[in-house]
């Protein structure tokens, strides 16, 4: 699927040796492509370099569920209205096991109807985040007691990292092949 941005489109042979060494890890892992940000990264090897690595692990390879993790992703795609974001998660989050309710409720900006404790409590603390900035003490118990230290500490990092995801696929407009339809009206 061609993807395009605002960006000077880079070809292997114009790239400065970082840039190239980047590449080759991006593709030899386990994304296998230079989608999403990563198009806009490799102007800045060091950036893309630092973040493929924490995207990789934020992705791949934290305590939470596929499911958790597409959710939370999905949460911050509708939060900052990512088109790129949204259009690449939202076929893994229906893979991993996230309704088509939930994730219709989210692209439309309505509190979804949760079955599942683990989801409403994903959706909480995205929700307390991005409004209050904050988790307050009686939902931090409830992750802590869902999840452990450990597994929380990684989802706030799947909202941030997400979140840096975003805003580089929107200000650098950052799409998925112009013939899929996109799933935020453009501000």
């Amino acid at each position: 699927m061609k993807i395009t941005s605002r960006l000077t489109e880079l070809d292997r042979e114009q790239m400065s040796v970082p840039q190239q060494e980047v590449l080759n890890e991006i593709l030899s892992g386990p994304r296998g492509n230079l989608d999403g940000p990563f198009l806009a990264w490799i102007h800045s090897p060091e950036l893309a370099n630092h973040a493929q690595r924490l995207g990789a692990f934020c992705r791949y390879g934290t305590q939470l569920e596929l499911r958790l993790t597409e959710l939370a992703i999905l949460f911050t795609a509708t939060w900052w209205q990512s088109q790129a974001e949204w259009q690449i998660h939202e076929p893994i989050a229906r893979n991993a096991g996230v309704s088509d309710e939930i994730i219709e409720a989210l692209r439309t900006g309505k509190e979804p109807q949760f079955i599942r404790e683990d989801e409403r409590l994903v959706y909480c603390i995205g929700s307390s985040l991005y409004i209050s900035r904050r988790v307050d003490s009686e939902l931090y118990e409830q992750a802590i007691n869902a999840f452990g230290e450990a597994a929380t500490v990684e989802l706030i990092g799947v909202f941030g990292y997400y979140a840096l995801v975003a805003m580089t696929l929107n200000v650098f407009m950052v799409r998925r092949g112009a013939e899929l339809p996109l799933p935020f009206a453009e501000p």
